[in-house]
C-alpha cells in the first residue's frame, strides 16, 4: 500500500470503543482520571515515592498507575485517590439530550 492508498478512518474519540472492548465508558473515565491524578502528581512536583506515601500506594504502584496499568483501579479507589491530592469530586447525573439513547459517562474538569 503506497502512502496515498491509506485508509484512514475518524474515530469515535473512544478508543476503548473503538477497539470493540466491553465497558468502554467505564474505561475512558478511569483513563481519564487517571490522566487527571498524573497531572497534579507531575504539577506538584513530586516523586513516585512521595505520590505513593500521599495516595497510601507503594512507589512500584504509582509507577504503574501513571503508565496506564489501572485495571484493577475501580472508579471509586481513583476517585479517592483524587481526594487525596485534595481535589473534590461531583458526581453529576443527568437525563441525556435524546431520551431514547443510552447515557454516558464522562470526565469534566475544573
Amino acid at each position: 500500500m503506497t502512502i496515498s492508498e491509506t485508509a484512514v478512518e475518524r474515530g469515535s474519540g473512544n478508543v476503548f470503543a473503538d477497539l470493540g472492548l466491553p465497558d468502554a465508558d467505564a474505561h475512558l473515565v478511569k483513563a481519564e482520571l487517571v490522566t487527571r491524578i498524573g497531572a497534579i502528581v507531575r504539577g506538584r512536583g513530586m516523586t513516585q515515592a512521595e505520590a505513593g506515601r500521599v495516595l497510601g500506594l507503594s512507589q512500584p504502584d504509582v509507577s504503574r498507575l501513571l503508565r496506564g496499568d489501572f485495571r484493577e483501579y475501580s472508579l471509586e479507589r481513583l476517585l479517592r485517590l483524587l481526594t487525596a491530592l485534595g481535589r473534590d469530586v461531583d458526581i453529576v447525573i443527568r437525563r441525556p439530550p435524546d431520551a431514547v439513547a443510552a447515557g454516558t459517562m464522562r470526565i469534566a474538569a475544573g
